[in-house]
C-alpha cells in the first residue's frame, strides 16, 4: 500500500515538473531566440535578463521568510499564485509582438517569477515527503529535465519554420497543465496533521535574521559565493547559446539538438541521485559538479565546430544534473526544517545572480568584441568558483550552534 502511496505522489510531482521545465524551455532556454525576433539588441538582451534576475534574487529569500513562517502563504499556494502570473502575462505577449517597452516588461515579469517559484517547488517535495506522503524526488526532478530536453528538440525546428509566436503558445499550453495538477497536489488529512505538528514542534529553530542564518551554517553561506561563479559560466552558455551555436556554424535547429542533448543526460543521474549519496556525500557531489562546470566552458573556449558544442554539452552530467539534486539534499540533511526553504531559495539565488553579472557581462562583451572574450571570461570566474567552494565545502563546517540574531 506505501509503495502504491509512493507511485500516486511521485507521478503527480513528476507532472509539476514535466509541465514546469517544458515552459521553463520555451521562456529561459529561447529568451535571446524570442527577445532578438522582437527587435532587441544583445545588449538590450543581457539588460533585460540581468534586471529579471536581480529582482528574483531579491524575491526568493523574501518569499523563503515569509513560507518559512507558519501561515496563510504555503508552497503550494504560491507555485499556484506564479502559474497564474505566467499564464496571464503569455497571453498578454501574444497581443503585444514588436512592443519593446511592453515586451520588456512583461517579459522581464515570466522570467523572474518562473525562477522564483522554482526552489518552492523542491521545498515542497521535501515538505511532503516529512508529512510522510513517498516522492522520489530524483527521478521526478530527472524526468522534468527529460521534458526540457524533449521540448527543446522539437521547439528549435517548429521556431526556425513558424516563428517565435510558437513559444508562447508552448508556455501556455505548460501553465493550463501545471494549474490542473497544483489544484490536484492535495495532502490527506492525516498528513495536514503531521506538517502542523512538526511546525509546532520545530519553530524556534527558523528565528533570527539572515546574518543568523549565515552564521549558523557557514559552509553553505561561502558554497553560495561559488555557486555565483559556477552559474556566471552556465547562464552565459545557456542564456546566450544560439549566439555561440551561430559562431560554430549551427542555427535554431542546432540549437534545438543542444538543449535537448544536456537536458537529456540530465535524467540517469537526477533519477539514481539516492543510490549515489549512498556512496558519496551531497557536498563531495557538489565539488565534482564544480569542476564539471569549469570543463564544459573551457571545451567551448577552443570549440571550432559542433562537434565540440555537443561534447561540452555532454558535461552537463556531471554539472547541472548532479549540482541541482546534490544541492537539494545538502539543504535537506544539514539544515532546520525551518530553515530549508530559505537554503532552497538561496541557493537559486545564487544562481540567479550568477546570471546577474552574465547577462549584463555577456551582452556588453558580445556587442563589443567577439564569443571567444565572453567565455574566456566566464572561464576565469568559473575557476575563482571552484575554488571557493573547495574552501566552503572542505575548510569549514557545515553547521553551527544558532548565532543570537
Amino acid at each position: 500500500m506505501k509503495n502504491k502511496t509512493s507511485v500516486s505522489w511521485t507521478i503527480r510531482y513528476t507532472l509539476l515538473n514535466v509541465a514546469y521545465f517544458a515552459a521553463f524551455c520555451t521562456i529561459h532556454a529561447y529568451a535571446s531566440v524570442y527577445l532578438l525576433a522582437n527587435g532587441f539588441s544583445n545588449t538590450e538582451v543581457g539588460f533585460l535578463l540581468a534586471a529579471a534576475n536581480i529582482l528574483s534574487a531579491i524575491l526568493q529569500p523574501v518569499i523563503a521568510g515569509i513560507i518559512d513562517k507558519p501561515g496563510y502563504l504555503t508552497n503550494r499556494r504560491f507555485i499556484c499564485f506564479s502559474v497564474l502570473v505566467i499564464l496571464g502575462g503569455s497571453v498578454l505577449l501574444l497581443f503585444t509582438a514588436h512592443n519593446k517597452p511592453v515586451i520588456f516588461l512583461i517579459y522581464a515579469l515570466i522570467y523572474m517569477i518562473q525562477f522564483a517559484y522554482q526552489p518552492v517547488m523542491t521545498a515542497l517535495c521535501f515538505e511532503y515527503q516529512k508529512a510522510g506522503c513517498g516522492i522520489y524526488y530524483g527521478l521526478a526532478r530527472g524526468l522534468g529535465s527529460a521534458s526540457f530536453a524533449v521540448t527543446s528538440f522539437f521547439i528549435g525546428g517548429i521556431v526556425e519554420k513558424n516563428g517565435v509566436t510558437i513559444l508562447l503558445w508552448m508556455n501556455i499550453a505548460a501553465m493550463v497543465l501545471s494549474l490542473m495538477i497544483v489544484f490536484l497536489f492535495k495532502k490527506p488529512a492525516e498528513a495536514e496533521k503531521k506538517t502542523e505538528q512538526s511546525t509546532q514542534g520545530s519553530a524556534s529553530s527558523g528565528k533570527g535574521g539572515l546574518l543568523s542564518f549565515f552564521r549558523r551554517y557557514p559552509a553553505f553561506s561561502l558554497f553560495l559565493v561559488g555557486t555565483i561563479c559556477y552559474f556566471f559560466a552556465h547562464n552565459m552558455i545557456n542564456d546566450f547559446m544560439i549566439q555561440i551555436i551561430r559562431h560554430l556554424g549551427g542555427n535554431e535547429t542546432e540549437l534545438g539538438y543542444s538543449n535537448f542533448l544536456q537536458a537529456i543526460l540530465e535524467l540517469p543521474v537526477m533519477a539514481l541521485i539516492g543510490i549515489v549519496l549512498k556512496k558519496i556525500s551531497a557536498d563531495r557531489l557538489l565539488l565534482v559538479s564544480a569542476v564539471a562546470f569549469f570543463v564544459k566552458i573551457l571545451i567551448l573556449v577552443f570549440a571550432k565546430g559542433m562537434g565540440q558544442m555537443y561534447v561540452s554539452q555532454c558535461f552537463q552530467i556531471f554539472a547541472y544534473a548532479v549540482f541541482i539534486p546534490a544541492g537539494a539534499y545538502y539543504v535537506s540533511s544539514t539544515m532546520d526544517e525551518l530553515d530549508q526553504v530559505k537554503g532552497q531559495a538561496f541557493i537559486t539565488s545564487a544562481i540567479t545572480i550568477g546570471g546577474v553579472f552574465s547577462n549584463l557581462i555577456s551582452g556588453i562583451i558580445l556587442d563589443h568584441s567577439d564569443i571567444t572574450t565572453m567565455l574566456l571570461t566566464g572561464c576565469a570566474v568559473c575557476a575563482a568558483g571552484v575554488i571557493i567552494g573547495f574552501i566552503a565545502l572542505t575548510k569549514l563546517p557545515h553547521r553551527k550552534a544558532a548565532a543570537k540574531a
